[in-house]
């Protein structure tokens, strides 16, 4: 029997067939912007077509300038723009892939001041107050949708997807929380939804019968005054009437105080909701976020909870997903670790999308890992993140690699960060690499430290060495009570009852969540935050149930800024929310004068008050410092040698940074 029949069998969605059902979901990479970047967003594309996915959709279109999603953003509102875009769908089409653009209008989201809604209710997440539309606007923009898919099908599109989730402006109609209005486009369920679907109707009368309509139905808003789930049907139910092909699902809104998609999120928990829409409707219902894996996209098709399923993240970090899961060769793919800092985190800062783990995704076309015409030996000295790039990069294109570990096993920190709850996912990535060494045939030299001699015979040298933790100058750091957070993650130290964290960068944030509690069964951690059952609470919202932390810890800093301040942008909050219900007591703008039996005694920098913690333990996460000994030995005496990662900039830790540098140093041997 095939691997992942269910996943890989094809399926007839409207008038086209897919040969398969992985669907790679819409995601903004910041190439949909600017005409010069068309070229780049194809081979972007073509490279997951190749890899076997069966339809794609793009990033949003704004169907008008006012819905765009900032200034000068990405729109399809003419014909040279869809004469533009022959040069993505034919990519696609020349590997037999199957492609939809998305039709997304921003409405109060959009980083404009010239933004419009259904109402004018700012959105807490960006400071500019929307305009309401009129009733003579709101009919034009529903029009507007539809030419905009009938330029689609112009450009070569197999369909559309219409943007009905994630609080954009038809959700903004939906919900009676941004929408007042008391016209016929609001006062009632019924004519709050009147919009999407006039949406619907009229695209499927411009664009005929056999260009797919594929539509992104929001099943849980997660915010106040949402939908409710009667409403959510019905919905799906006048969809489907008016033209929709096929499903796509959404969870909770962008300024939901519930994360959806991050690491913290457990995999596949938002299956209940698709499976709960399903039956509810005779057109086909994809599953989304959070699905990451093969093993659990089939299973969710085989046990009849979707149809399809959407892996938008997946996709960016391993364009061959599907072919190696047709090939059987599933242990070799490159997992999502949901971490957000290449793809989101850079969105929402005009950045260029990306991926930590796999830093060609969005640089298909610059980052070329050619195959080599000189055959070299090289010498990569350390196994974290950025020499396993390097590693697995220079073997990639035919060099011969050795790789030099001075522990047992390989991963480096990304072995310590798998040890946080709600960070599992990093364990992916060491199984990635292991198994990527082994398929390369590496030849890696474990419990092995690399000297001037071991290093002679080879062309080139890459040392990435990596970090060692800062040992801060403060009086008593010998205390017993004293400990580095590397011995806390990785076992060697139980900390007591009551802990004190010196540093609150994403180590300390890690090492506080650590010591506060452990991986929660989705039923848990939904009731931790306060998800309920839809056909219950409006919106799924419903009140979060107190965690019990393990233990206390207060989370310290000498910085005055608030803690935390520095993580993710599209993470953080959650991170420090999730600090907050463990009850961990953040203390900005302190001096750490000693550690002694007593305990952690701290000046308040502001006004001069001391105080005494008295802990058990004080974790140190003050920092990291290069390790740079062999590097140094080295450059005195040969050439072709490389240092990366954090053995040469051990600022708070960077693995995206690091696995890059391992990526383009191999590049460039």
């Amino acid at each position: 029997m095939t691997a992942f029949q269910h996943l890989l069998s094809p399926i007839q969605v409207g008038r086209t067939t897919l040969r398969n059902r992985v669907v790679m979901g819409s995601m903004h990479t910041g190439l949909e912007d600017f005409p010069w970047d068309t070229g780049k967003l194809a081979a972007y594309f073509a490279e997951r077509a190749e890899g076997g996915v069966g339809l794609i959709v793009t990033g949003g279109y704004s169907p008008n300038l006012r819905g765009a999603l900032w200034p000068l953003g990405s729109t399809m509102i003419n014909r040279l723009q869809a004469r533009r875009h022959r040069t993505i769908t034919d990519a696609v089409h020349r590997h037999g892939g199957k492609i939809v653009m998305q039709v997304l209008h921003a409405g109060r989201y959009a980083y404009s001041p010239g933004n419009a809604s259904a109402s004018a209710i700012k959105a807490p997440i960006n400071p500019f107050k929307p305009g309401a539309l009129s009733a003579r606007s709101v009919d034009r923009t529903a029009t507007a949708f539809a030419e905009s898919a009938r330029l689609a099908q112009r450009a070569g599109y197999d369909g559309v997807e219409i943007m009905g989730s994630e609080g954009y402006l038809i959700n903004q109609f939906l919900a009676a929380r941004t929408n007042t209005r008391e016209d016929a486009w609001g006062g009632t369920a019924a004519k709050r939804m009147r919009f999407p679907i006039e949406v619907v109707r009229r695209t499927r009368e411009l664009v005929g019968e056999n260009f797919l309509l594929q539509y992104r139905i929001s099943l849980l808003d997660l915010v106040e005054h949402g939908q409710s789930w009667e409403e959510t049907v019905e919905l799906a139910k006048s969809l489907e009437s008016a033209g929709v092909d096929v499903f796509n699902t959404g969870i909770g809104w962008h300024e939901a105080r519930i994360p959806t998609i991050i690491t913290q999120v457990p995999r596949g928990a938002w299956i209940e909701s698709t499976a709960r829409l399903r039956p509810e409707v005779d057109v086909p219902v994809i599953a989304s976020n959070r699905i990451n894996t093969p093993e659990m996209a089939d299973r969710i098709i085989a046990d009849g909870h979707a149809d399809m399923v959407s892996m938008a993240r997946p996709l960016l970090a391993d364009p061959e997903f599907v072919s190696k899961s047709a090939a059987g060769r599933a242990d070799e793919i490159n997992i999502c670790i949901a971490c957000n800092q290449g793809c989101l985190d850079h969105v929402f800062r005009k950045k260029r999308a990306t991926c930590l783990v796999n830093p060609r995704g969005g640089y298909e076309t610059e980052l070329v890992l050619a195959p080599t015409r000189v055959r070299k030996k090289v010498a990569v000295v350390g196994a974290g993140p950025a020499g396993l790039s390097a590693a697995v990069s220079a073997a990639e294109r035919g060099l011969d690699v050795t790789l030099f570990e001075k522990d047992a096993v390989i991963g480096g920190q990304f072995r310590l960060a798998m040890q946080v709850p709600g960070k599992a996912d990093f364990r992916d990535t060491v199984r990635y690499f292991t198994r990527r060494l082994e398929t390369l045939g590496v030849d890696v030299r474990l419990s092995t430290t690399a000297d001037e001699a071991a290093l002679a015979e080879f062309d080139d040298v890459v040392v990435a060495t990596g970090v060692q933790p800062r040992v801060p100058s403060i009086n008593g750091i010998e205390h017993p009570k004293v400990v580095s957070y590397t011995d806390v993650l990785n076992g060697t130290v139980v900390p007591g009852g009551k802990v004190a964290v010196i540093g609150a960068g994403g180590i300390g944030v890690d090492v506080a969540v650590f010591l506060t509690h452990e991986e929660e069964p989705l039923g848990e951690w939904k009731a931790h935050w306060g998800v309920g059952d839809p056909e219950d609470h409006r919106g799924g919202l419903t009140r979060p149930e107190p965690r019990a932390p393990a233990r206390e810890v207060w989370l310290l800093q000498r910085k005055t800024t608030p803690v935390g301040i520095g993580l993710g942008k599209t993470s953080g909050w959650a991170h420090r929310a999730h600090l907050k219900q463990s009850g961990v007591r953040a203390v900005s703008g302190v001096s750490y004068d000693r550690v002694d039996d007593e305990g952690l005694h701290i000046t308040d920098t502001a006004t001069g008050e001391r105080s005494v913690l008295d802990v058990d333990h004080v974790v140190v996460c003050a920092g990291q410092e290069s390790v740079r000994d062999l590097h140094a030995a080295l450059v005195r005496g040969r050439g072709g040698l490389h240092l990366i990662g954090g053995a040469g900039l051990a600022a708070e830790l960077d693995a995206k940074r690091a696995i890059r540098e391992g990526a383009e140093t191999a590049a460039g041997l």
